[in-house]
């Protein structure tokens, strides 16, 4: 029985350092906890917070539980003290339960807090105006709809940076849930619903977006790519989708809401009054709920009007459109 414990004990280091070398590889992945929006930084601080709090007790127990176990193992010759008749201690009873019960109080006092603070529908304090993206998840992509722009994407978003982007999020599909990572939380999407959400890049770059819910076969490929740019950059792409993109038409929209996977599309213009007609499409008599749980956005009677249609010809991409093509 000496070797197979003893080959254990030398085993025990390597099988330390392996997960540390596995955890170390999942570290680039951890993309939540490199923020690079308001509402994201925020979140991390409470991750962070918790994470300690939480740490306080935790790391205590386990290891008094690895020296409980050590001391009091059954050996020949133990000298760990044996007291059969021990009941009671008021000292623990005040460690073991005290610090628990404050950790608690505090954790939920903070978390309150940073719930009211950090209410998806609550406008993000800039001095510039927001923009409003209509989003809808469908099977088994994003459709994104610039109101005040008049353009449509699929599979893309392109926002100026550190500029407040104003997200109405519906389905027309199986419930979901619309995610950035490093920019905020997610929120679901549910037919017959329109939420609000609010999110800002502070920092150009390329952002990870997803569905975060199954919702059948193809929902892992339910991924979109955000870029933040100067707002320059942004009225410049505006511009390159809207004289190089063919028209969504709504024939063109039920084809596109039909199951199915897609890469990224552009619209120079899509039906007035679409997101709304898409809240309220399986609502009894056309009345949908319009607004859910204080997250209300525009019912169909509401809907931001979109750009008029612009008849253009389905002309090649220019470079910029075939930039994003690529992601």
């Amino acid at each position: 029985m000496a070797k197979p414990k003893r080959a254990v004990r030398l085993a025990f280091p390597f099988l330390i350092v392996g997960m540390v070398l596995l955890l170390s590889g999942c570290a680039e992945q951890i993309i939540v906890m490199d923020p690079k929006g308001p509402i994201g930084e925020s979140q991390k601080d409470l991750i962070w917070f918790s994470t300690i709090l939480c740490a306080i007790i935790l790391v205590p127990v386990l290891a008094l539980t690895a020296y409980i176990v050590w001391r009091y193992r059954d050996k020949p010759g133990t000298k760990a003290t044996y007291r059969p008749d021990w009941a009671h201690s008021t000292i623990m009873e005040a460690v073991w339960w005290g610090i628990p019960i404050l950790v608690i109080i505090v954790l939920g006092v903070v978390t309150v807090r940073y719930t009211y603070e950090l209410e998806p529908s609550k406008p993000i304090a800039s001095e510039k105006k927001p923009i409003t993206i209509q989003a809808t998840s469908l099977d088994w992509k994003w459709l994104f709809m610039y109101p005040e722009q008049g353009i449509a994407t699929v599979n893309y978003l392109q926002i100026p940076e550190d500029v407040p982007i104003k997200f109405e999020l519906t389905s027309d599909a199986p419930m979901n849930s619309f995610w950035i990572p490093q920019l905020g939380g997610q929120m679901y999407t549910m037919s017959g619903m329109a939420m609000t959400l609010f999110l800002q890049a502070d920092h150009p770059g390329t952002y990870y977006g997803s569905g975060a819910n199954f919702s059948g076969e193809h929902f892992a490929d339910m991924t979109f790519d955000v870029k933040a740019t100067s707002e320059e950059e942004f009225k410049m792409w505006v511009g390159s989708v809207k004289r190089t993109s063919p028209v969504l038409s709504m024939e063109g929209y039920e084809e596109l809401a039909k199951p199915g996977k897609s890469n990224p599309q552009y619209y120079a213009s899509f039906p007035e009054g679409l997101f709304g007609q898409i809240v309220t499409k399986y609502a009894v008599n056309g009345q949908g709920h319009g607004a859910h749980g204080g997250h209300g956005a525009p019912a169909q009677n509401e809907a931001p009007k979109a750009q008029p249609v612009i008849e253009t010809k389905p002309n090649p991409q220019s470079s910029t459109t075939h930039e994003h093509a690529g992601h």
